[in-house]
Order: C-alpha cells, then sequence, then structure tokens
C-alpha cells in the first residue's frame, strides 16, 4: 500500500484518519498544512501531502486553537 498523499484533503480520507492516541476525529487545517485533535489537544503536521500521526511530531493546540475549531465544527 502506497503512502498516503494529502494535497487537498478528501472528506472520505479524512473520516478514515483518526487520532492515533484517541482514536478521535481529525480536521484538517489546509492554512497550517496540519491535522488537528480536539480530545488529544494535538496538531499533527502534513509534510509534503503526507500526514504524520506520531504523538512525538505533533504540537499541543491552544486554548484559542481550540475554541476556534470548536466554533467551525462543534462536539460530536
Amino acid at each position: 500500500m502506497g503512502a498516503v498523499i494529502i494535497d487537498s484533503m478528501d472528506n472520505k480520507l479524512l473520516e478514515l484518519l483518526v487520532c492515533p492516541v484517541t482514536k478521535g476525529p481529525l480536521d484538517f487545517d489546509r492554512e497550517h498544512q496540519e491535522l488537528l485533535s480536539r480530545s488529544a489537544r494535538l496538531a499533527y503536521p502534513v509534510r509534503n501531502g503526507i500526514p504524520i500521526l506520531l504523538e512525538n511530531e505533533a504540537r499541543t493546540l491552544s486554548d484559542e486553537e481550540i475554541e476556534k475549531l470548536a466554533a467551525l465544527r462543534p462536539a460530536l
């Protein structure tokens, strides 16, 4: 199976990907090229179109970023 390339995030692909820490849903931040996990409060980088779903590569989301994310997509 080849690498998952994310140039324009496909909604079906986004539905299949989950946070490796919480197994919760991810949101794609096109501007910053990151997959965001609200439940883990982490942002996973997407480098050269490849999602890097490793906890040690993720950055912690700020309270402000979590609030913005919640406003865009209410919690499930």
